[in-house]
């Protein structure tokens, strides 16, 4: 099988739920970040075979063909969406390394979209005949009792494992800290907006202040609800040979978990993409929830000077089915030696993880 490689990556900047991207809808964000990995690796979208986009909140439709019309594709790009929530932007990576690796395709852009913002009302239908009721979130297990909203898994999680609200409250600080010192030289620029809109000199005296949610579950260890978008150019080893920066996806692992403690599920994934053990030189950690981060780091034995230096999405936003691209984008732009690891927990109890190798 032929090896695969990404050879550039590109994201927005994150925005939160109705803030400067509030107007924009997912392939209005997808398009520009499309077409400037093309840019960046001087490849003509002609040469495209397939673009895979994660979106957890479109509600159907096929939004990977939108975007790949917005950007300027040809026509012969189908467009293949899809949906496994929070991991779905590390998924598409995933799936493009195997299309690459089979022969099926030579240059897949591969990444997420997610307008939260713009996110249609949902209504489930009455058999009976009367009004249909609005609803939020689909289920995520066939059983109810098993399906624990995300807010409470997180804080039965923090309670379980003995993770304190200070402890929460520390790692969300050093996320905006980082964030707030680094580059960010990914990020594509568009008129909205820059630079991450949430990110901000967060203390452990606001943290104390914060709302709380339940339990030790706090508005200042948990991640917003957040606009975004994020692209790898993933391609075979021939035309890697001849771009001037390459990533090797050495490894990618989605397994399901135990559903009501979806914060752990990335363990599985992370412990197979690490065997055998490399020295790792850069960790992306998804921080849906900061007790998540947590317990992920200490469950799969990684070193937390090295994850997240340039802050997470406590300090960014989670737009969801983006985020697992973003880890994969925020990688690429720091890895320049070594294996990086990218990691990612969603409701139901899925993990997925990313190993790169510079």
């Amino acid at each position: 099988m032929s090896r695969a490689f990404i050879i550039a990556a590109r994201r927005t900047a994150v925005m939160p739920l109705g803030g400067a991207f509030a107007r924009l809808l997912a392939h209005e964000l997808a398009a520009p970040v499309m077409q400037a990995c093309l840019i960046d690796a001087g490849i003509d979208g002609a040469r495209v075979d397939e673009v895979i986009l994660s979106n957890a909140l479109g509600a159907g439709g096929n939004p990977a063909r939108l975007a790949a019309l917005a950007a300027g594709l040809p026509d012969a790009v189908a467009g293949l969406s899809i949906d496994r929530q929070c991991v779905g932007g590390l998924d598409a990576v995933i799936l493009a390394r195997a299309l690459v690796q089979s022969g099926a395709a030579q240059v897949v852009l591969a990444g997420g979209a997610e307008s939260y913002s713009r996110r249609p009302l949902r209504l489930r239908t009455d058999p009976q005949g009367g009004a249909p009721v609005q609803y939020d979130a689909p289920p995520f297990t066939p059983w109810p009792g098993r399906d624990p909203a995300m807010h409470k898994a997180a804080a039965d999680l923090a309670t379980r494992l003995g993770i304190s609200r200070a402890a929460q409250d520390a790692w969300a600080v050093r996320s905006h800290r980082l964030a707030r010192a680094a580059l960010m030289p990914e990020i594509v620029a568009l008129p909205e907006g820059a630079r991450d809109g949430f990110t901000r000199a967060l203390t452990p005296e606001i943290a104390a202040r914060a709302k709380v949610i339940t339990g030790t579950i706090t508005a200042a260890n948990t991640a917003v609800a957040a606009d975004g978008a994020a692209f790898c150019l993933v391609v075979s080893e021939p035309i890697a040979r001849k771009a001037a920066r390459a990533l090797h996806i050495a490894a990618g692992a989605t397994l399901g978990g135990v559903p009501e403690e979806p914060g752990l599920a990335p363990l599985g994934a992370i412990a197979r993409v690490l065997s055998p053990r490399p020295r790792l030189a850069r960790i992306e950690m998804m921080e849906a929830y900061a007790v998540q981060a947590l317990a992920c780091i200490a469950g799969a034995g990684l070193d937390p000077d090295i994850i997240n230096l340039g802050g997470g999405a406590l300090a960014r936003g989670h737009p969801i089915g983006a985020s697992g691209a973003i880890l994969a984008a925020r990688l690429w732009a720091d890895l320049d030696h070594g294996f990086g690891l990218a990691a990612i927990a969603a409701a139901g109890g899925i993990g997925s993880a990313l190993l790169l190798e510079a």
